[in-house]
C-alpha cells in the first residue's frame, strides 16, 4: 500500500498571508486560525494511522503547525492591543492621529 502524504502548503500560505494581515488590527486571525486547525486535523489523522502516512510529510506538517501557531499568537496579541487601544483612547482620537500623520507625510514630500 502506498503511503499518503500530508500537504502543508495550504497551511503555510494561509499562515503567511495571516502574518501580512496582522497589520490590519490583528485580522490575520481569520487566516492563521484555520491554518492551525487544518494542520492539527491532518496531524490527528496521521497519528491515528501512522503506518499509512509518510513520516517526512508528517514532520513537514508539524513544522507548518508550529509556524501557524506562532503567527496566530502574534495576531491575537495584536488584536487584543488594538481592542485595548480603541477602548482606552477612542476611535475618534485614533482616526484624528492617523489623519495628522498623513498630513505630515504629505507636507514632507
Amino acid at each position: 500500500m502506498e503511503q499518503q502524504k500530508l500537504n502543508p502548503a495550504i497551511v503555510y500560505v494561509l499562515a503567511i498571508i495571516g502574518l501580512l494581515c496582522c497589520c490590519f488590527g490583528g485580522l490575520g486571525v481569520l487566516l492563521s486560525a484555520p491554518a492551525f486547525f487544518i494542520a492539527q486535523s491532518g496531524l490527528k489523522k496521521a497519528s491515528l494511522n501512522p503506518e499509512n502516512y509518510d513520516q517526512g510529510s508528517v514532520k513537514a506538517m508539524n513544522t507548518a503547525k508550529i509556524v501557524a501557531l506562532i503567527i496566530l499568537i502574534i495576531n491575537v496579541v495584536y488584536l487584543l492591543m488594538t481592542i485595548y487601544r480603541i477602548y482606552t483612547v477612542g476611535w475618534d482620537e485614533i482616526m484624528l492621529q492617523s489623519q495628522e500623520m498623513m498630513e505630515q507625510i504629505q507636507q514632507n514630500q
